[in-house]
């Protein structure tokens, strides 16, 4: 079921940068569920390079650095790169400079 999950949350994610834009809140917190279900699918590398291509640096320019949502993307940033199954020391590395920011 978390692949049709994702299937929805993509479509809102779209339909959300296409009314709010991408730096919107709702539009961010849409893109934390993306994260979540690509986790839950074990799609580590989609969500590794969604998180640090887009989201992550939107949050952080247009929420902070200190918002809630910007530090649960660290936070789920951290655990894909712990979680997938090719992790390396740098990733390790990474995983502990991000959520030491």
């Amino acid at each position: 079921r978390h692949d049709e999950a994702l299937v929805l949350e993509r479509g809102i994610f779209d339909r959300r940068v296409a009314t709010l834009g991408l730096s919107h809140e709702r539009t961010i917190l849409v893109g934390t569920n993306i994260l979540i279900s690509l986790q839950r699918l074990k799609s580590f590398g989609e969500a590794i390079a969604f998180s640090r291509d887009q989201l992550l640096p939107t949050a952080r320019q247009s929420l902070g650095a200190d918002h809630d949502l910007t530090l649960c993307i660290c936070q789920d940033l951290a655990a894909a790169l712990q979680d997938k199954p090719e992790c390396t020391r740098d990733d390790l590395l990474e995983a502990e400079t991000i959520m030491q920011d």
